[in-house]
């Protein structure tokens, strides 16, 4: 089946940040995702799931185990479970990404201190 961003479930995160289910299954699930200028998701880990994310436009600071990781267009970044992430958007441009987690991380998300 033909998946696109415009037939897929939308949703919000962080209040201004988007998603968009692009597969959806408990054991994979590829979002595609745009985070607006100088924003950020929470610091957390995953107990099991694994996950890579893609950058298709603009530039991502990915914070790994507190180690900054500038990941450009057309770049990748895969992260294990148990590490402690979080992706911030530090430029002036919206940013946009597929984040593949495999098993889905519904439900295995732990927020960590700041």
């Amino acid at each position: 089946m033909k998946v696109t961003k415009s037939t897929s479930e939308a949703y919000t995160w962080g209040h201004v940040c988007k998603g968009w289910h692009l597969v959806n299954t408990k054991a994979l699930s590829v979002i595609q995702e745009m985070m607006p200028p100088g924003t950020q998701e929470v610091k957390h880990r995953h107990a099991i799931t694994q996950q890579f994310f893609y950058i298709l436009k603009g530039q991502a600071v990915f914070e790994v185990e507190g180690k900054e990781i500038i990941i450009n267009k057309e770049e990748g970044i895969h992260i294990k479970a148990n590490l402690v992430h979080q992706i911030k958007n530090k430029t002036d441009s919206p940013i946009e990404f597929i984040v593949i987690s495999q098993p889905h991380s519904h439900g295995d998300r732990i927020l960590e201190d700041e």
